[in-house]
């Protein structure tokens, strides 16, 4: 797993909406931590909190997803599995905990554009995903966003 000094766009973003996408990249590699070692989130949460400069991190945020998703997993996998190609137990690590956290916003963070949740998702699928992660992730999110959002969705432009 890289840092989220290596989380980089084409278009710079400033304050809040920095904030939260490096909330949103320690928080994707907290859930591959919690999956894979099966770490309690308080010791997780305490290790990030330690080995990472917080400064410019959406802290709330990043809470939000680290203690959101795990409290609602079951829902979470629910939710979008009827998406996948494969089995839940055949998915990349990495790729399982984008699309926890992207579904969690979808499910619980309606403040967050459906839009901004997908573009998201597929930038930390390129960064830290496998050569076609993101295109995988993408086909799961856009699926899916109509079914969570679908009032805003469904709003013609």
């Amino acid at each position: 797993m890289s840092s989220s000094d290596h989380f980089v766009t084409d278009k710079p973003l400033r304050g809040k909406l920095a904030g939260r996408r490096k909330a949103r990249v320690l928080a994707m590699q907290a859930l591959y931590q919690w999956y894979m070692a099966g770490q309690a989130l308080n010791e997780i949460e305490a290790q990030f909190y330690m080995d990472n400069d917080f400064k410019k991190v959406d802290t709330n945020y990043f809470k939000a997803i680290l203690h959101g998703v795990p409290s609602k997993v079951t829902e979470i996998d629910e939710v979008f599995s009827p998406f996948l190609d494969r089995a839940l137990a055949e998915l990349d690590p990495v790729e399982l905990a984008i699309l926890r956290l992207s579904t969690f916003e979808l499910l619980e963070r309606i403040d967050v554009p459906y839009k901004v949740v997908i573009n998201e998702g597929v930038e930390l699928a390129k960064v830290f995903g496998a050569t076609d992660g993101h295109k995988f992730i993408n086909g799961i999110l856009d699926k899916l966003a109509p079914k969570l959002r679908i009032a805003e969705t469904s709003v013609k432009k």
